[in-house]
């Protein structure tokens, strides 16, 4: 698991950049002369290219060995932060969120797939929880200083922070991390109909729906928090988010590899995330501690969500589990541009911002209800197949 570990180090500062721009919105807004909903399409960019990279690279590139992939990604990354800490106006910072983002997303799915290869099938779950509890803990340590560091010394130096850990990163993973066991090569058509098919579909289609819920929301935390409970410092408020994280997807790992029962925990994480989100305007008026109890099992649930899901498409054959993780990680982050740019849009289009997290806990009961009823399906047709099995026996 120390081969795992390595990989945590550009998890965690993918974590840091994917999720500190939260918190720094009101003041990039300020800075750039525009309004905090028009700032938050950098989530959007960031997101939307994260999502996009990672199915088109690993179709067009299928034959470069993963380690140099993973490398060559961070670096992108790394650049793209570096470009945006240098950005002067608003368009220049989305096209330096554009190029962070499509390092990123390459980098997310094949650190995935790596530290699944890494650690063996017996050790999985926790090799994913590791690799989700590197982004998670860049938000929880990450976010709040990096927030706290852009009050004191203005926003651009916390994306020179991030630059400077992508770097850190970079050199530590180009010095220790050993090869990687490359995956099948999967056909272009392949990578197509797996959209179509009904093992994958339904538990892509539920990630995504998670991700508009789960992280739409998060980008507009600081406007909901002022609007519902009065809160002027979101700090507190994104560190107890992210603490729940760590707590979530560490947790996670261990739980799926003891109980194996996936579905019936992407089901109870689900229902968690829609009962936070609904509480949450009425919570923070009242008691700002009940608020942010409320976003720690938010956090948790969001961050723990994903290790089932990746988990089950991982137990299908080595050719579509690899291709159907690829489109997972594009749905969550596809689902997170989604998210931000609606938020977006309500919010220009007269939305109060404490009614975001009640239209963001009606998607996320959406995705529970297309689990619900694929997984029945997925039970009925395991007991077909079973039946069919002892019949021709």
């Amino acid at each position: 698991m120390r081969k795992v570990g390595l990989l945590m180090l550009g998890a965690f500062t993918l974590g840091l950049d994917a999720y500190v721009m939260a918190g720094l919105l009101p003041v990039i807004a300020a800075d750039t002369g525009t309004r905090v909903a028009l700032a938050g399409q950098l989530v959007t960019a960031f997101t939307l290219a994260y999502a996009l990279a990672a199915p088109l690279v690993a179709g067009l590139l299928a034959g470069v060995r993963p380690r140099a992939l993973i490398l060559a990604a961070l670096a992108l990354f790394t650049l793209g932060n570096a470009l945006t800490a240098l950005a002067p106006t608003l368009g220049t910072l989305l096209g330096a969120r554009i190029v962070a983002g499509a390092g990123a997303g390459v980098y997310a799915a094949l650190a995935t797939a790596a530290a699944a290869a890494l650690a063996g099938p017996e050790r999985r779950g926790r090799a994913l929880a590791l690799v989700m509890g590197g982004m998670s803990t860049g938000t929880v340590l990450g976010v709040p200083l990096g927030v706290l560091l852009a009050e004191r010394a203005g926003w651009r130096a916390t994306m020179w922070l991030v630059t400077a850990l992508g770097a850190l990163a970079l050199t530590g993973l180009a010095a220790l991390l050993p090869p990687v066991p490359a995956g099948p090569a999967v056909p272009l058509r392949a990578r197509l109909t797996a959209l179509a098919d009904r093992a994958v579909a339904p538990v892509v289609g539920v990630s995504f729906l998670a991700a508009v819920a789960s992280l739409g929301l998060y980008t507009y935390l600081a406007p909901v928090l002022a609007a519902a409970g009065g809160v002027r410092e979101v700090t507190p408020y994104l560190w107890a988010w992210g603490a729940g994280g760590v707590l979530g997807s560490v947790a996670a790992g261990p739980l799926v590899d003891r109980t194996g029962r996936v579905r019936a925990l992407a089901g109870g994480l689900l229902l968690v995330i829609v009962a936070a989100q609904a509480l949450l305007p009425a919570a923070a008026p009242v008691a700002l501690p009940a608020a942010a109890a409320l976003l720690v099992a938010w956090g948790a649930a969001g961050w723990a969500f994903q290790v089932p899901q990746q988990h089950r498409l991982l137990e299908l054959s080595a050719e579509r589990g690899t291709v159907a993780l690829a489109l997972n990680n594009s749905a969550l982050y596809l689902g997170s541009a989604v998210g931000s740019a609606l938020g977006g849009l309500a919010l220009s289009a007269g939305l109060a911002p404490a009614a975001l997290p009640w239209a963001a806990a009606g998607v996320a009961a959406a995705g529970l209800a297309l689990h619900l009823v694929s997984a029945r399906r997925s039970r009925h047709a395991g007991s077909l197949g079973t039946l069919g099995r002892y019949e021709h026996s």
